[in-house]
């Protein structure tokens, strides 16, 4: 099944909606090992103007689904990416072993597969191709960078990593499967490539007794840039929670559940353009090789929709 929408808003800053319409078009594996199906479904934002574009590779969060980022996907299309956002699995427990080697699987599908689901004048840059998660999927898309399963290469290289909100874990000592963090600064020392950290500043805290803080200390965003190598830079959102970037609208048990679990802001709005302007930036700077809207907000020079609690740059 195919679902197309477009959108087309002039902008002004990266945290608006860029100048390229838009296309969101979602595609179902097909049977008969057909080579130009994906291995799993995916969501895929793309501009629907002529024009060669970088990919990003974006993973949902543990036990989401892919259309709750369908805004956030959006704002990056606008900006010129082709984004490819795996529905990884719909039901899952806590071994990331097998989103993994399906992020590994998309990835390799990509050189044969994407453009047959592309309008007929775009053309995909695989030459430059970020990945990026939320949550679990920031888990997932480091251990792949990492190398952290045997046999699970990929035939193309990534040339950016953004973790959004990752979480490794209930806890320290408590990781699931493959565990990333090792708890050594600056030890991911073999990611030949840029890193970018996005943290929630609620999301270490629990919304009521019974359940968890949906970004534990000791597994969140924070380890997770201590681990780093320059290049590499970390922001964090203050008064915002770790589902606050997903549509303003997320249906089913599922969707409601994002409401409910994790301490939250008002709004998602604000967050949500945050994050889609901070990766537009980082993006920019690492694939495109324009950094002016990346050292702009490093140094003050653009207002965000939102209020930082922290932000650092290794450079």
């Amino acid at each position: 099944m195919v679902i197309t929408c477009s959108s087309s808003v002039a902008y002004s800053t990266v945290f608006d909606i860029g100048n390229y319409k838009t296309k969101l078009v979602k595609i179902e594996p097909q049977p008969c090992n057909n080579p130009i199906s994906p291995p799993k479904g995916v969501l895929i934002g793309t501009p629907s103007e002529a024009g060669s574009f970088p990919v990003v590779i974006f993973l949902h969060g543990y036990l989401l689904y892919n259309s709750f980022y369908s805004q956030l996907i959006q704002h990056l299309s606008s900006h010129g990416f082709i984004v490819v956002a795996p529905q990884l699995y719909l039901v899952e427990g806590a071994d990331a072993t097998e989103d993994i080697k399906t992020t590994a699987e998309i990835t390799n599908w990509l050189p044969e597969g994407l453009q047959h689901y592309l309008p007929p004048e775009v053309e995909p840059n695989l030459k430059k191709l970020g990945l990026a998660g939320h949550s679990r999927g920031g888990k997932v898309a480091f251990a792949l960078a990492l190398g952290k399963l045997a046999n699970n290469s990929t035939d193309l290289k990534f040339s950016a990593l953004i973790g959004v909100d990752p979480v490794d874990g209930m806890d320290k000592g408590k990781q699931t499967p493959p565990a990333v963090l090792t708890y050594i600064p600056h030890s991911f020392n073999n990611l030949d490539m840029p890193v970018m950290i996005i943290g929630s500043g609620l999301g270490e805290f629990k919304r009521n007794p019974l359940f968890p803080a949906c970004a534990p200390k000791g597994v969140n965003h924070r380890d997770f840039y201590n681990e780093c190598c320059k290049p590499a830079c970390y922001f964090v959102a203050k008064d915002y929670g770790h589902n606050d970037m997903l549509d303003d609208e997320t249906k089913g048990i599922r969707g409601k559940a994002t409401y409910c679990l994790c301490k939250k802001g008002k709004s998602r709005e604000p967050m949500r353009r945050f994050v889609g302007g901070i990766l537009v930036a980082f993006l920019e700077a690492y694939l495109e090789g324009n950094s002016t809207d990346l050292i702009a907000i490093r140094d003050g020079h653009v207002t965000l929709p939102v209020e930082l609690q922290d932000t650092d740059f290794l450079v």
